[in-house]
């Protein structure tokens, strides 16, 4: 370990050997999880056997039992298998910065750091769980993998995964995201995946979707619907999933186990920890390790995820069991939603588009163990370019985000005369973003802002099983 001016850096050696699982210190069922015909009280077959719940069995087909185990139960350290070790080995440990410079245009007395994730050939943090994932699918002789992505961050990664481990990758892409962000796609097909425009002409639920709305633009939900869909007719294939599930936080985690280690060296301890939310991967590899280190040192540090206003599922969701996709198909989950059939406006940051927030992270904000805060378009890219100029790092729209909020308390510090210390992630570059900051320079970037009415419509389309008495 060594601190470098203001950059804090750890060695090869210093990767973290395990992930953290925050199901150990949160008050919540270790699977929280029915699937859709769970409904109705679970018959003898249906109960759990060999200590694992009935749903771990329904997932079992697609998720291999390797990896979902750890992120089920109530191990707070789960080991990372060597050779995934070995893979992250390629580019971690990232860098811990402090951002003097941001520090220094906002007269703030704050001190800022943040982390960056954007060192690795793909641009962002989905490289950690796309590694760990293509590891645990090969083993368990998975040859083919298949995903949705929204920006195009996670569907960028596991196209490089599944190249370096030997594996075929699908990537349905949502498709307003593949026009603003082309190269995300050429990425992808560098690394030998198949890149579909979502929705699309080649499933049902696409060729449903078009023909009931031909201009729709797409949405997480959709391009997951169509990749489950094609996972089915692919022999040894399965589908892979970027975000919001047990095991993609657990592998995130690795984040804020470096980020630790780093704060330590610089001599600090956050009182602010900011990321932004999509469906969670990104604040939870952060925040999870800190809220296990606020419980055990009873640090008074705040959690703060950041969504848009264009698909603010926190800020003004509701808790609820909702699916996963936009056809119903995968089990549902207790977590704040829109509403899984929700298509939020086409606004650039593409990876925060997704109707619903994390179970685990969604379990965290109704417990009040962390807060939400949803910003629009424009005021995003203001603070995204504020941080290109003085820190020479062009972040990513959806970090951008995280960035707009560190602001907007590192200004709060200096008008009320405090020196909190805040730590973000900043979880990937915006270099393949930048025609989304032209649009902003040249004053071309539209708020969007969603209706009560249009959440309201979206939110009457939860499933009937919902009021039907499915555990609450």
């Amino acid at each position: 370990m060594k601190a470098t001016g203001d950059r804090f850096l750890l060695d090869e050696d210093d990767i973290p050997t395990h992930w953290y699982n925050i199901l150990a210190d949160l008050d919540v069922p270790p699977m929280d999880v029915r699937r859709a015909r769970a409904a109705a009280p679970a018959s003898g077959q249906d109960q759990a056997r060999d200590g694992y719940p009935a749903q771990a069995r329904d997932l079992a087909p697609n998720i291999p039992l390797s990896m979902y185990r750890g992120s089920i139960g109530k191990q707070r350290h789960v080991e990372i298998p060597a050779e995934v070790r070995e893979q992250y080995a390629r580019w971690r440990p990232t860098p811990l910065v402090r951002a003097r410079r941001l520090e220094q245009a906002l007269d703030t007395p704050a001190h800022i750091y943040y982390k960056y994730e954007g060192t690795n050939a793909a641009g962002s943090h989905k490289l950690n769980s796309a590694l760990a994932q293509a590891y645990f699918y090969k083993k368990a002789g998975v040859q083919e993998l298949t995903t949705g992505t929204g920006a195009g961050q996670w569907g960028t990664a596991l196209s490089m995964a599944c190249q370096a481990l030997g594996l075929g990758c699908t990537v349905f892409m949502v498709r307003r995201s593949l026009e603003q962000k082309p190269y995300r796609g050429v990425l992808m097909k560098l690394n030998g995946a198949r890149v579909v425009a979502s929705p699309s002409g080649s499933t049902e639920i696409g060729r449903e979707l078009l023909a009931a709305a031909p201009g729709t633009e797409g949405s997480l939900a959709i391009a997951n619907a169509e990749a489950l869909e094609h996972a089915r007719t692919v022999a040894h294939g399965r589908f892979a999933v970027g975000s919001g599930e047990n095991h993609v936080l657990l592998h995130q985690t690795v984040i804020g186990e470096e980020a630790l280690r780093q704060m330590e060296l610089a001599g600090e301890f956050p009182d602010i920890v900011i990321a932004s939310m999509g469906a969670g991967s990104n604040f939870a590899g952060l925040a999870f390790p800190f809220h296990r280190e606020k419980l055990r040192t009873h640090a008074a540090t705040r959690l703060i995820a950041v969504e848009p206003e264009a698909c603010p599922k926190m800020t003004r969701g509701r808790y609820a069991w909702d699916y996963n996709d936009f056809s119903g198909t995968t089990p549902m989950t207790k977590m704040y939603t829109l509403g899984h059939t929700f298509v939020a406006p086409g606004v650039h940051a593409g990876g925060l588009r997704y109707h619903g927030a994390a179970p685990l992270v969604s379990a965290l904000y109704e417990q009040g163990l962390m807060e939400a805060v949803a910003y629009g378009q424009n005021a995003v890219f203001e603070a995204g370019a504020l941080f290109a100029r003085t820190e020479n790092l062009v972040p990513a729209p959806e970090s951008a985000h995280a960035v707009r909020c560190v602001i907007d308390e590192a200004v709060r510090a200096r008008e009320e005369r405090t020196s909190p210390v805040i730590l973000c992630n900043i979880s990937g570059h915006g270099l393949l973003d930048l025609s989304a900051y032209d649009q902003y320079l040249a004053g071309g970037l539209e708020d969007h802002t969603v209706s009560d009415e249009q959440i309201a419509d979206s939110l009457a389309d939860l499933p009937e099983a919902l009021s039907a008495g499915v555990a609450q």
